[in-house]
């Protein structure tokens, strides 16, 4: 294994673990592949990727193209004579990239293929109240998340988990199989199937801030399940009334509870002191954390000091 030369593309934060996992095993990292910087905060200053930092940390060569299909990086990419390309949270390769070395390209991506295919798999995993997702290792081919399966690791998700925690755990797990992954291929021992079709793939695109709306008139375990998928980020956000004000809020963690209602879906029910919830469609959402904007996240208790009257 330690003689293959590998090439590992990755960006944020996920990809860290399986790249520290491959260097500690003893891997040949002969270059690192990631997003070019970009403006973030105030002052849109230019910040460096989860996975530059870990890289400039361990002195490893960086490769940061703006175009994947440009001459010049393909040609740089080339003169590598690397055995195997690896991807973790990465881009869509073209075929001239990923088609290049001779191992082939394999990516760790955060689920049991062929389900939650996509962008987003653990958020929507948590959000459709899976009890159980995992990480699986396939070759890439040109359709996105499509090729043979390599290897696949279940993991039980939580009741409670959020997306973030669950993040963290399939990262160390998806470092785990990747190594074991790689360790196969170098032995000649990789086996890969095709990925089943059933008939109702579970799909997993990209989140954007009208698909993490918080409808009221859902069931209040839907709501509470959406809340823990959005959680830490980018987060659910609903509209509430308050103390006579329209107001917008994200909810990253909450009960449910279901129970005949007389209630409008959204109205807020409260003590003023001990407790907040939130009529849906079969009984109520209890928010924990929430926040106001501008503002940062703040137990129930702090957030009805200063907003909450009774509405009934």
């Amino acid at each position: 294994m330690n003689k293959l030369k590998i090439v590992y593309m990755g960006t944020p934060g996920f990809a860290v673990e399986p790249l520290r996992t491959l260097l500690d095993a003893g891997c040949r990292i002969s270059a690192v592949v990631t997003a070019a910087d970009k403006p973030q905060g105030r002052g849109m200053l230019l910040q460096p990727s989860d996975v530059k930092r870990f890289a400039v940390e361990r002195s490893l060569p960086l490769m940061q193209p703006e175009r994947l299909r440009s001459a010049d990086f393909v040609e740089a990419l080339r003169s590598l004579e690397a055995d195997l390309f690896v991807v973790v949270a990465f881009r869509m390769l073209p075929e001239a990239v990923w088609g290049m070395p001779p191992l082939g390209t394999i990516n760790l991506h955060a689920s049991l293929l062929p389900d939650y295919r996509g962008a987003a798999p653990i958020n929507h995993a948590v959000i459709n109240g899976e009890k159980e997702t995992g990480v699986t290792t396939f070759f890439i081919r040109s359709e996105i998340d499509t090729g043979e399966i390599i290897m696949q690791r279940r993991i039980a998700i939580g009741d409670s988990e959020t997306a973030g925690e669950l993040h963290d755990r399939l990262s160390g797990a998806g470092a785990a199989l990747l190594l074991e992954t790689v360790r196969q291929i170098a032995a000649g021992n990789a086996k890969s199937f095709p990925q089943p079709l059933p008939a109702n793939l579970k799909p997993a695109p990209k989140l954007f801030r009208e698909n993490c709306k918080i409808e009221w008139n859902n069931p209040a375990e839907k709501l509470r399940n959406m809340i823990r998928g959005l959680s830490p980020y980018p987060g659910a956000w609903g509209e509430l009334n308050c103390a006579g004000k329209n107001m917008q809020v994200k909810i990253f963690k909450a009960s449910a509870e279901k129970a005949e209602s007389n209630c409008k879906p959204g109205a807020v029910v409260s003590d003023g002191k001990n407790y907040l919830k939130i009529a849906c469609s079969d009984g109520f959402l209890y928010p924990e954390e929430i926040q106001l904007p501008g503002k940062k996240i703040m137990n129930i208790k702090s957030f009805m000091a200063g907003f909450v009257r009774q509405d009934g």
